[in-house]
């Protein structure tokens, strides 16, 4: 059973959860149902929520949280590999597929960030076209750009 707690950000309602060993889920709450889920509001979803409280006001570059993430081997290579893109920064789909050591994989690499299960902590925002463009964000390209116009305002305050 996970523990999640929901809570008001810049962007929306977000819900995060975590199974005893680390945050599992960050994601906007769009009228779904926790099947799986019950509502407590553990010491590590308050430290979670602390340090999103910190990146939205400009405060925190990198999360110090335990992640308790389950996928498929690319996957979790994958959500690594967006780990390392620094705050304020991004990287093409086709750079991120070089790094992982599949140049071919673009689309894969897409297709991994659409499933990242915790948006913010695992920074998939990051992640553009080679052309600039945004590309896809599940939460919607308005949040991804938020975001990334979040990061950029701050890192240019540094």
């Amino acid at each position: 059973m996970k523990n999640c707690w929901h809570f008001d950000s810049p962007i929306g309602l977000l819900t995060i959860a975590e199974d005893g060993i680390g945050i599992t889920d960050l994601f906007l709450r769009k009228n779904q149902i926790f099947k799986g889920f019950q509502e407590k509001r553990t010491p590590l979803l308050q430290e979670a929520q602390r340090q999103l409280g910190a990146y939205f006001a400009g405060k925190l570059r990198e999360f110090r949280l335990s992640l308790s993430l389950h996928g498929t081997n690319f996957q979790l290579a994958d959500w690594a590999a967006l780990q390392t893109i620094p705050y304020g920064e991004t990287r093409s789909y086709g750079q991120i597929a070089a790094q992982l050591g599949k140049p071919e994989a673009c689309r894969a690499v897409g297709g991994a960030n659409g499933r990242n299960p915790a948006m913010i902590f695992v920074p998939c925002h990051r992640v553009i076209c080679a052309d600039g463009s945004l590309g896809g964000f599940s939460s919607g390209e308005e949040i991804k750009r938020f975001l990334l116009e979040l990061e950029k305002a701050h890192r240019s305050s540094e």
